[in-house]
This record gives structure tokens, C-alpha cells and sequence, in this order.
């Protein structure tokens, strides 16, 4: 089992931020300003809720406050800040803890289809969104 100990610190923010990235960025994709308090709810939620998960580097993942992105992230920045996280995240779980991979796919894109139905139903945008971080995670 890996944990945050075997990451570098700029491999550990990757990973919180491809984590809570991805959220931002589907909560992104479909703009309502209304929508954002519950997707940024959703986020919160899926966190706490993986406190207690099998694996131990989700575990620690889950700790994670905050996003990675300030209040006023553009879509632009969240996207590309999330797509370089996973990237990273990506390579330093393959090379550092490859059996930890699935696990972490596993996280990222509940917590990224969490946010798509928190509000309203997943919308066509948020389908996309979801896609794009499906592909950055390497995922079929």
C-alpha cells in the first residue's frame, strides 16, 4: 500500500489536485452558478466519504482540503491545471505504485460523476468532461 510518504510533495499535490481537478472541472463544463454550491457539496461529500476506503493512498486523498485552484480559477486554468495533475499523478502512480492506479482511476471519476449528478441530472457538457479525464487517467 502506498501513501502520501511515497510521493514527492509536487507528485502528492498532483494527485489531490487530479482528484478535486476533475470535480472542478465537470462543475465547470456546465456553467450555473446556482448548480456550483451543490457540485462543490458533491466534492465535499465524496471526500468524507472515502475516508474509510480500502485503500490507503484514497484514504489520505480523501483528507484533502481545498482544490488546488483559487476561487476565481477560470475554466481555462481548471482545465489545464486538471490535465496536467493527472498526468503527473498518472506517471507517478505507474512508476511509484502501479497496483494503487485503479484505485486512484476509481476515486477521481466517482468524484467527477458525483458532481455531474449533483445538480439537475449529467448534462451533455459534463458527459465530455467526464471523457476528457477518462482519457487523461489512461481509463477505459
Amino acid at each position: 500500500m502506498a501513501g502520501k510518504a511515497d510521493f514527492t510533495e509536487d507528485e502528492w499535490d498532483a494527485l489531490q489536485k487530479g482528484v478535486t481537478g476533475s470535480g472542478m472541472l465537470v462543475s465547470v463544463a456546465h456553467r450555473d452558478f446556482t448548480d456550483s454550491f451543490g457540485e462543490a457539496k458533491a466534492i465535499a461529500k465524496d471526500l468524507a466519504a472515502n475516508r474509510e476506503n480500502t485503500s490507503q493512498l484514497v484514504r489520505e486523498l480523501a483528507e484533502t482540503h481545498g482544490t488546488g485552484f483559487g476561487l476565481v480559477a477560470s475554466p481555462t486554468e481548471v482545465n489545464e491545471g486538471t490535465m496536467t495533475a493527472l498526468a503527473t499523478a498518472v506517471a507517478a502512480l505507474t512508476a511509484k505504485a502501479p497496483d494503487e492506479l485503479d484505485a486512484y482511476r476509481a476515486f477521481v471519476l466517482e468524484v467527477a460523476h458525483a458532481v455531474a449528478e449533483a445538480k439537475g441530472g449529467v448534462q451533455e457538457e459534463e458527459t465530455a468532461a467526464i471523457a476528457k479525464i477518462t482519457d487523461a487517467l489512461g481509463a477505459a
